[in-house]
């Protein structure tokens, strides 16, 4: 299952896996980490209590997780679950990590050290324009948000010598024994469960549970409102001020995540609504589904 964030798939995919016998395996390279259950929306002790979970909040601050990592420890999950006669259903937020196991990942070049070092020493702006000049489709095709990932596109560019997408082409068809299905909602109304999402978030202490974890990595401090929060909590940011940005910035990458899910995976659509959720939606879900194979499920 796939779909934007705010659109209910935490819930859904619990409701699911409790109607066909499954265990979620999640797939959010934020809710991996302890310390930031609220800021990351981390499934909560009743969904948990419900259904198995597995990878969610299994990982320290320090530590660093990338799509080999969840390809390799998913696969071994997945493996694990059906030997015991269950479902795994993948659910979680970071499309790289369910295109890496629906698809495996693209033969890429190594990464070459001095290329890099003269890319690291290059500000965001001048590296999104470089590769602008070098490939306009990329900017379109890569979370620009996220500086690593832009820094890693512009690296492959120039490696290669051709544009991005090329390289992505590399990426296998999903195999028949996975199937799944893309999640959506009316727009107005997903842009009301985010800004209900944040203020839920700062009526849990989201911003206590952000300043514990200042000493944080590089990979959970790219989950969307902790240098927001962090900003409030230095007082360059008022409290409103950061609640809005928060929202801004999770609406414009649930826009993102719509875009990858309808042209990445190729799974049919499900349009929620408060009426039909989980009720009538989650018995078009199981017809929709291959029960008895692998369910990728993206937050």
């Amino acid at each position: 299952m796939t779909g934007p964030t705010g659109v209910g798939k935490s819930a859904f995919a619990c409701a699911l896996a409790e109607r066909v016998g499954g265990e979620i395996i999640g797939a959010d390279a934020f809710q991996l980490y302890r310390g930031l259950s609220v800021l990351t929306a981390q499934p909560g002790d009743d969904l948990q209590s419900c259904v198995p979970h597995h990878l969610s909040g299994v990982l320290d601050l320090e530590s660093r997780y990338d799509a080999a990592a969840f390809l390799r420890d998913a696969g071994s999950l997945v493996s694990d679950i059906q030997r015991r006669g269950k479902i795994p259903i993948l659910a979680g937020g970071t499309g790289l990590y369910l295109k890496a196991f629906t698809h495996g990942l693209a033969e890429l070049p190594l990464p070459d050290s001095a290329l890099r070092l003269e890319i690291a020493s290059l500000s965001i702006a001048e590296v999104l324009r470089r590769l602008e000049a070098l490939d306009g489709a990329a900017v379109t095709e890569i979370d620009t948000c996220n500086p690593v990932r832009v820094r890693r596109a512009l690296e492959i560019v120039l490696q290669t010598g051709k544009p991005l997408a090329d390289s992505r082409k590399q990426w296998g068809r999903v195999p028949s024994s996975i199937c799944g299905v893309v999640l959506l909602r009316d727009r107005g109304e997903l842009r009301s469960r985010i800004s209900a999402n944040v203020d839920a978030m700062f009526a849990a202490n989201v911003s206590d549970e952000v300043a514990a974890a200042r000493l944080a990595g590089p990979g959970p401090r790219r989950a969307i409102g902790f240098r927001e929060i962090e900003a409030f909590l230095d007082g360059r940011m008022d409290e409103a001020a950061c609640r809005e940005a928060i929202v801004l910035a999770t609406w414009k990458y649930a826009k993102r995540q719509m875009t990858w899910c309808r042209t990445q995976f190729g799974f049919p659509s499900l349009e929620l609504t408060e009426e039909n959720f989980p009720g009538s939606a989650l018995d078009k879900a199981v017809g929709l589904l291959k029960i008895g194979g692998v369910m990728g499920h993206s937050d």
